[in-house]
């Protein structure tokens, strides 16, 4: 599903309260140029899916043109559905 080479990044859904749009957490990890150690990074996205995610899922986005002032990826694929909490009220 390669499309003129766009940027494809992988992350954990942190929020799916918005209308076609899921919040993902995208963590990549690199040396420290000074301290020469192994830096974690976040960063989080806001992407574009038709149907419901469940949070802590893990998903694949694909860069794609602004669909909204902040909006810049699409969801390609759910790698990982996370199993939802539930709680029996008695």
């Amino acid at each position: 599903m390669e499309r003129n080479n766009r940027k494809v990044k992988e992350g954990i859904v942190l929020s799916n309260k918005m209308k076609n749009t899921v919040t993902v957490g995208v963590t990549r990890s690199y040396h420290h140029s000074r301290y020469e150690k192994l830096v974690e990074g976040r960063k989080k996205y806001y992407a574009h899916t038709e149907e419901a995610i469940p949070m802590g899922s893990i998903v694949k986005i694909m860069e794609t043109r602004p669909l909204s002032k902040l909006k810049r990826f699409r969801v390609v694929e759910v790698v990982e559905v996370a199993q939802e909490k539930i709680e029996a009220k008695e």
